[in-house]
């Protein structure tokens, strides 16, 4: 059987992911739906515990930190975090310069190192030039690069989605369902906005 493309520009959306998913391969080695619902409950019981862990944690090192405070290593940490920072953004170029889908986490990890990076710069530099300097380094440089390094996989991984009928094309990226149709078969088409 053929479809021609007017045929296929007259399927529907639903229609259209049904066809997707049985003309792609199924690979092998895939964990059950039983293992797969229980590690998507345990890490989201894991993250909900940790961050119920980090409300007290916070308001205790709020009340207890000193204001002052010499750190040891100072060089090691700071020359460690770039070299860290180094690594994702060499990663991130490889990744989209081969085009290939590591792109997304390692973009993503990037953009949040620059952000941290941007943070501890400012909330440690001395008043004067030197806070300046890390305020206009975190304004035009480190903050921007972040957000084209987050925003765009992001944009690039909703294209995706919307190219393999898991989203209509007016729904927002967060009501992208994981594409594992094997395991979720019931899973409908998520509606519109």
């Amino acid at each position: 059987m053929q479809l021609t493309d007017e045929e296929i520009a007259a399927m529907t959306p639903a229609e259209r992911r049904d066809l997707i998913l049985r003309l792609a391969p199924h690979p092998g080695g895939l964990p059950s739906r039983r293992t797969m619902d229980r590690l998507r409950k345990w890490r989201t019981v894991l993250m909900l515990v940790c961050a119920a862990a980090l409300i007290p944690w916070t308001v205790y090192l709020a009340i207890t930190l000193p204001s002052h405070y010499v750190a040891r290593n100072w060089v090691a940490t700071w020359v460690g975090f770039d070299i860290l920072l180094l690594a994702m953004m060499v990663l991130t170029a490889l990744a989209g310069w081969k085009r290939k889908q590591f792109v997304f986490p390692t973009a993503f990890a990037t953009g949040v190192l620059l952000i941290c990076d941007a943070w501890f710069d400012v909330m440690t530099s001395q008043r004067g030039g030197d806070l300046t300097q890390a305020l206009l380094s975190a304004l035009l440089v480190e903050l921007p690069l972040a957000f084209v390094l987050i925003a765009g996989p992001l944009r690039l991984l909703r294209y995706v989605a919307i190219r393999h009928g898991m989203i209509h094309p007016d729904s927002h990226l967060w009501r992208m369902p994981i594409p594992i149709p094997d395991l979720y078969p019931s899973q409908s088409l998520p509606p519109t906005r």
